[in-house]
């Protein structure tokens, strides 16, 4: 049987603390992964205008078992599409795609100088209002950024996605969705594969019997974190979501941020008029 998966409180929202990413599941190949996550008892999936696969996790869910009101869906915006009448117009698209009247959240996907903030912040409540998105947010806005996307909001912002593994720390922009009653949901959760070879994450995951990418994501969703690693492997899948029965110890959390370096980030495409915080 599958495991139970546990929420977080996010804004307005509660949002499983594990789900599937799908970027990069291009050309079909993430239809079989969805339907095969949604078999294994995954109830969080995350995709993108941007990703050309909206329709291929529309497919999944359709063809899936699983009831619409036990799955947590996630899509977002692209840039182009920031202006008040043009973000709503392409959540219609993304939800003929997803062959869904309502998505569960809907993200910005990347901070944008123009348009203002104030006019798509308003863009993306009026699809609440309308009951397109049951909550909004933000992915990969800087901590005074969100903060300034929250004044501008009447909703609550539900989460920022952002980069963050072992290897980046987040504590400034952690505190600050904290303080604003939203979580962060962590992207590239295994640090695009380099958690497996690193010594501290092999020993603590000997002393419990798991992976070193097991021990990666139960440090996420000990934090609070909600994590979305993304995998072609319909066997890295299972394995994925086999986290719910250990725990790390306070010391052990301790090593593992402990991992964080300067030189850490893995993806950086945000706009030259934002500066990410520096730890």
């Amino acid at each position: 049987m599958p495991h139970s998966i546990p929420d977080i409180r996010s804004g307005d929202v509660a949002m499983p603390v594990i789900g599937l990413g799908t970027w990069q599941l291009e050309d079909g190949s993430a239809q079989p992964l969805v339907e095969r996550a949604l078999e294994l008892g995954y109830r969080h999936i995350d995709t993108a205008q941007i990703y050309g696969n909206e329709q291929d996790v529309g497919a999944a869910l359709a063809a899936t078992g699983v009831s619409r009101a036990e799955i947590f869906l996630t899509t977002k915006v692209w840039v182009e599409h920031f202006a008040h009448g043009d973000l709503q117009r392409s959540l219609d698209e993304s939800l003929r795609k997803l062959r869904v009247p309502q998505v569960d959240l809907l993200l910005l996907h990347w901070p944008k100088p123009r348009p203002a903030l104030a006019e798509t912040m308003a863009a993306l409540n009026d699809v609440r209002d309308r009951g397109l998105t049951r909550a909004i947010g933000l992915s990969n806005f800087p901590s005074g950024l969100m903060a300034k996307a929250q004044a501008a909001s009447e909703a609550p912002i539900a989460t920022n996605q952002v980069e963050y593994h072992p290897y980046l720390s987040q504590k400034t922009l952690i505190a600050k969705a904290r303080a604003i009653g939203a979580s962060i949901t962590a992207w590239s959760p295994l640090a695009q594969g380099k958690v497996a070879g690193d010594p501290v994450l092999i020993e603590i995951g000997e002393a419990h019997g798991k992976t070193p990418g097991q021990v990666t994501l139960r440090w996420q969703v000990q934090q609070g974190v909600v994590t979305i690693p993304r995998t072609r492997n319909p066997a890295r899948l299972a394995e994925n979501f086999d986290i719910f029965d250990f725990a790390l110890s306070d010391a052990e959390m301790a090593r593992i941020s402990a991992l964080a370096r300067p030189d850490g980030r893995l993806g950086d495409w945000l706009d030259k008029a934002f500066e990410w915080d520096v730890e």
